[in-house]
C-alpha cells in the first residue's frame, strides 16, 4: 500500500497501537507508559530497541522503556548453534513434556545469565529436577507426614521467634536474607542471581541441615512449644520458597501453596515475600557457617579414612585465631559434636606450633588479577609468614609489597596447606584449619556397633513396611 512508512513503525508504534491511543485507554496507556522493561534478542538492535525509542522521543519526548534485556542463544551441550541440518535442535513442547516446564524454565534462568548464550543439555535439567524439585519435594512430605499424624494447625498462634532454639532463629534469619537478596536482584533485572540462591537455600540449609538436625523434635512424643516451633518454623520457610519461585515455577509453587493452605485461591494471587531486618542476625549466620565448615571438614576426613558416621571419634582439634573465634566455636560446640559424632572439640592457640601451615598460589584465582606479576605473586605466597598466613585466615585479605606496588591478595588467592599431625587427619579449607583423632578406643568401638544396631534395626522396620508410628518387639541374639 502506498501509505507504508517503514515495516518496523509497527513494532516502534507498539506502545500505542496495543490500546487504540490516543483514541482511547488513555489511563491505561498512562499507567504503562513508559515500560519497566522490554526482552528481546541483540539482533533487535538496530530493530524494535530503537524504533520504540525513536517514536516515543518524536512523539513523546521520552522513552519508551526503562530497561532492556538483550537475549543470548541456546546452543547445544557443546556450544554449536541449534540446526534442523545438524540434527542438535531440541523441540521445546517434547521437552516440556519429559520435564516439566518449570524444570526446563528453572534450567535455563539458573544455569547462564539471560544475556548470555546458553550450552543447553539434559542432564543439566534432570540434575534440576533431582536436586532442587526433588529435594524440595522430600522436604514437603518429611513435614506433611509428621504434621498429619500430630494435627499441626497453621492457623494456631505462633510462638515468638525470640523463644524459639537457635537452630529455629538461624533458618529465619537466612530466610530473610535470602528473600533481600531475591528481592534485589530481580529489582536489578538479574533473574539468575536472583534464583540462584533459592536452589542453595532449599538444598544445603534448609533440608540438608535444618530438617536433618531437628528431625528428633519431630520425631518425639506431644505436640509441645518446642516441636510446635518447628513445626511452624519448616511451615514458614517452604510458604515463603513457594512464593520467591513462583515467578519462575508457577505450576510446582501453585502445587506446593495450595498443600500447605487447604482454603488457599493461588499463590499468585499473594503478595511477594518481603525480607524483615529483624528477623536477620548476621553473627547467628556465621557461627553457623562455621559450625556447617567444621563438620564438613570432620565428615570429609572421615571419609577419606573410611570411618563410617555413626562410629564415635575422641576428639577434633581446632586452631583458633582470635578470642572471637573461640567464642563461635564454643557456642557451636554441642551443634557440631551432634553432627560429626565427637565426643570433644579441643581449642589450639594458632601460635602453638601444633599446626605447621605452608602456602602456594591458587593459579585459577590469582590468574586473570596478576597478569604479569604472577611468578612474583607465587614466590611471594610461598614465603608468607605463619603470621601473616593467620592474618589473611583471619581477615579473609592480606596485602603484598611486590616491586610494582601493593597487591591485595583473598582467601580464595592462596591455597593452605597444613602438615599431617601423627595419629591424626588433617583438614583446610577457606581459612578452616582442623585435627581429627584417629585412634578408636575399646569403647568407641562398642558405642559405634551399638549405633550400627540401631541403623539396621531402622532399615528392617523400612523394608517391612511399617509405620513410623508402629510400635515393635525386637529379638537380637548374638
Amino acid at each position: 500500500v502506498p501509505e507504508l512508512i517503514d515495516v518496523w513503525f509497527d513494532s516502534g508504534s507498539m506502545p500505542y497501537a496495543q490500546w487504540h491511543y490516543p483514541f482511547e485507554n488513555h489511563d491505561k496507556f498512562n499507567e504503562q507508559f513508559p515500560a519497566d522493561y522490554i526482552c528481546e534478542a541483540v539482533d533487535q538492535t538496530r530493530g524494535w530497541f530503537f524504533t520504540l525509542h525513536a517514536i516515543a522521543g518524536l512523539v513523546f519526548d521520552s522513552v519508551a522503556y526503562k530497561a532492556v534485556i538483550s537475549n543470548g542463544l541456546v546452543l547445544d551441550k557443546n556450544g554449536q548453534k541449534m540446526s534442523k541440518r545438524l540434527g542438535n535442535a531440541v523441540d521445546p513442547f517434547q521437552a516440556m513434556d519429559d520435564y516439566g516446564p518449570d524444570a526446563l524454565r528453572w534450567y535455563m534462568l539458573t544455569n547462564a545469565q539471560p544475556w548470555d548464550n546458553l550450552k543447553f543439555d539434559f542432564a543439566g535439567v534432570q540434575e534440576v529436577q533431582r536436586k532442587f524439585f526433588g529435594t524440595l519435594h522430600n522436604t514437603y512430605g518429611f513435614f506433611s507426614l509428621y504434621a498429619n499424624v500430630d494435627g499441626f494447625d497453621p492457623s494456631a498462634a505462633p510462638i515468638p521467634v525470640s523463644e524459639r532454639p537457635e537452630i529455629d532463629r538461624w533458618i529465619l534469619s537466612k530466610l530473610h536474607s535470602l528473600t533481600a537478596d531475591v528481592t534485589e536482584a530481580l529489582d536489578d533485572f538479574e533473574p539468575t542471581r536472583a534464583f540462584r540462591p533459592i536452589s542453595d537455600f532449599v538444598q544445603d540449609e534448609l533440608s540438608n541441615w535444618y530438617v536433618r538436625l531437628c528431625r528428633r523434635r519431630f520425631w518425639k512424643g506431644e505436640l509441645g512449644p518446642d516441636k510446635l516451633a518447628a513445626y511452624q518454623t519448616l511451615f514458614e520457610c517452604l510458604d515463603t520458597v513457594a512464593r520467591l519461585m513462583a515467578p519462575v515455577a508457577p505450576f510446582y509453587a501453585e502445587q506446593l501453596y495450595r498443600d500447605l493452605h487447604s482454603d488457599a485461591f493461588s499463590v499468585h494471587t499473594t503478595d511477594f515475600p518481603t525480607s524483615e531486618a529483624a528477623y536477620v542476625d548476621a553473627a547467628l549466620e556465621r557461627r553457623m557457617a562455621l559450625a556447617q565448615r567444621l563438620s564438613s571438614l570432620v565428615l570429609s576426613v572421615r571419609k577419606k579414612e573410611k570411618i563410617r558416621v555413626r562410629q564415635p571419634i575422641a576428639r577434633v582439634l581446632v586452631p583458633v585465631l582470635s578470642v572471637g573465634q573461640a567464642d563461635d566455636v564454643r557456642a557451636m560446640e554441642a551443634l557440631v559434636l551432634a553432627e560429626v559424632n565427637a565426643k570433644h572439640i579441643e581449642l589450639v592457640d594458632e601460635a602453638s606450633g601444633v599446626f605447621v601451615k605452608r602456602a602456594k598460589a591458587n593459579f585459577k584465582s590469582l590468574g586473570p588479577k596478576a597478569g604479569p606479576q604472577m611468578k612474583e605473586v607465587a614466590s611471594a605466597i610461598a614465603a608468607l609468614s605463619p603470621d601473616a598466613l593467620s592474618a589473611l585466615e583471619s581477615a579473609g585479605e592480606y596485602t603484598l609489597h611486590l616491586t610494582q606496588g601493593p597487591f591485595t591478595l583473598s582467601l580464595e588467592d592462596v591455597e593452605v596447606q597444613t602438615d599431617d599431625i601423627p595419629g591424626m587427619a588433617v583438614a583446610s579449607e577457606r581459612g578452616t584449619t582442623l585435627a581429627v583423632d584417629l585412634a578408636l578406643t575399646p569403647a568407641l568401638i562398642q558405642e559405634g556397633l551399638a549405633r550400627e544396631a540401631v541403623n539396621r534395626i531402622q532399615g528392617l522396620r523400612k523394608d517391612s513396611g511399617l509405620e513410623i508410628t508402629d510400635r515393635i518387639r525386637l529379638w537380637a541374639q548374638g
